[in-house]
């Protein structure tokens, strides 16, 4: 199916407007990763600037927005609390060209191989940790080293409130459930004409005026008088640290998950329009590129990020460029309004994080996979989210991936794909021969990709042997795209998991 380009007027028009509403979703949330990561909060806006003008300008997922991701803000709490934050810098550059060089030989298919279990199970327990850390930062605290110490120490934190108007943590905590009254509120009872003010800026603007206009003594954010002031380049030991052991590891854990996460954020993206699709391996190109000059600059990692994509498809984007004028914005405001930066409460930027973690735990998705696909998948959610959550990311992660194995054993003799195509008329079909598993995702999703965007289609699976969760998900996701394209799907000889998959798109 053709899809017309508008004129450049209307695109222009419509990716500058949208490149305001994600300036204004992006700015809160970029300070607030930053701290919720033990790092200044300049710290993340160099990291948006960096991941809307560059990595906008390359990115292979046209509206896509990438910046500092919640999804990585533990992992660099650790790095920074173990390492000291002078390591965050060669970690990343590692970890960028390990991306670059995977977009490079093509690998993006195997990043979308990881089984969606564990991607939503890592992200509901990263929710979870950024929760009970930013429960003490909204007294004004400091959250301590691990989930469990947090979630301990909170019965304590709220007894230890002081009844007396005004005090410091009374005062920031007022502050903080103030701040998420209000976007709860604000995403709630929204007026239609303003649906897409983002609640994160209503709630930080409400609790900044309120902390002004009362004149309360809170932690307030510190940001540098010069946006400069806050990039740190190499200094004499960078290429000493570049070979540690443990600089290496985290580099590539970082960039296993940073990649994961981008190119979970990618797919679901390319659910919510009808313009072109994700080129995966030039998106983590970009992704590789952009990383690699946040370890030169020495702010946070990068991923593309779906709270801030999701919002620019909402407000109409057509192109890169809405990304790109993103990151101007922000660059904008940093250098000529720092002074208004630092009138923002500590207090207000925890309350943001506290909603958006809460958010990252979705018990509707660990639902879905076990109503669909059986006790297995839920397994691996609930083993990647304790893991998570009581050890630390890495962890969890790996335990994630090697209770994925676990779906391969019954047929680790019989794990051979093959993808026939062949033209009926004015029907394509695919044959699908074997047993489909996520290690053979990467050629089934090539296979699917290369079929007509125009035509009948006919998905031939009388002859696959079985078909994991990981593949279902994709392949239903593929199905329900093609179909809402105007193209006709017909699902050939689909039985047990398959039938409830097609029945379901």
């Amino acid at each position: 199916m053709s899809i017309a380009m508008p004129g450049l007027g209307k695109s222009a028009s419509r990716d500058f407007t949208a490149s305001i509403v994600v300036f204004l979703v992006a700015m809160p949330l970029c300070m607030g990763i930053a701290i919720a990561s033990g790092v200044p909060p300049e710290k993340g806006l160099i990291t948006g600037i960096i991941g809307g003008i560059v990595v906008g300008a390359l990115a292979g997922s046209p509206l896509q927005v990438s910046g500092p991701a919640a999804g990585l803000a533990v992992i660099v709490f650790e790095i920074v609390r173990d390492q000291g934050l002078s390591a965050l810098g060669p970690i990343l550059v590692l970890a960028g060209l390990i991306q670059l060089l995977a977009g490079v030989f093509r690998l993006g298919g195997w990043f979308r191989a990881i089984s969606p279990a564990v991607v939503h199970g890592m992200l509901a327990g990263i929710g979870v940790l950024i929760v009970l850390g930013q429960f003490h930062v909204l007294f004004d605290a400091k959250p301590l080293p691990g989930g469990i110490d947090n979630l301990m120490a909170m019965p304590g934190r709220i007894l230890g409130l002081s009844p007396q108007a005004g005090s410091g943590a009374s005062a920031a905590f007022a502050i903080g459930i103030l701040t998420i009254l209000a976007m709860l509120g604000w995403e709630r009872w929204r007026p239609r004409g303003l649906r897409l003010v983002p609640g994160a800026l209503i709630g930080v603007v409400i609790a900044t005026l309120v902390a002004f206009g009362f004149d309360l003594a809170l932690v307030r954010v510190d940001v540098p008088q010069s946006i400069m002031g806050a990039v740190a380049l190499p200094d004499a030991g960078f290429l000493a640290q570049l070979a540690q052991p443990s600089v290496i590891t985290t580099a590539i854990a970082i960039a296993f998950i940073a990649s994961a996460e981008t190119l979970l954020s990618a797919a679901a993206v390319d659910r919510m329009h009808d313009g072109v699709r994700t080129n995966y391996n030039k998106e983590l190109r970009a992704q590789g590129v952009g990383n690699l000059l946040c370890g030169v600059a020495g702010a946070l990692p990068m991923t593309g990020v779906i709270v801030r994509s999701s919002a620019n498809v909402q407000a109409g984007a057509l192109t890169r460029l809405s990304a790109v004028l993103h990151g101007v914005w922000i660059l904008g405001f940093v250098a000529l309004l720092p002074w208004l930066l630092r009138e923002i409460p500590m207090a207000a930027l925890a309350g943001v994080l506290v909603v958006t973690g809460a958010k990252l735990v979705s018990l509707d998705h660990v639902k879905h996979l076990f109503d669909r696909y059986g006790p297995l998948p839920a397994l691996i959610w609930a083993g990647t989210f304790l893991m998570v959550v009581t050890t630390d990311l890495l962890t969890g992660v790996l335990v994630g991936l090697a209770l994925s194995l676990i779906e391969l054993v019954p047929h680790v003799r019989k794990l051979g794909l093959r993808a026939d195509q062949r033209q009926e008329g004015e029907t394509h079909e695919i044959v699908l021969d074997g047993t489909a598993t996520f290690v053979a995702l990467p050629k089934l999703t090539a296979a699917l990709d290369d079929a007509p965007v125009a035509g009948r289609l006919r998905l031939n699976v009388e002859r696959l042997r079985h078909i994991d969760h990981t593949c279902a998900e994709m392949l239903g996701e593929w199905i329900r795209r093609r179909r809402e394209s105007g193209i006709a799907v017909e699902l050939q000889g689909a039985n047990g998991r398959l039938e409830r998959l097609a029945n379901a798109v």
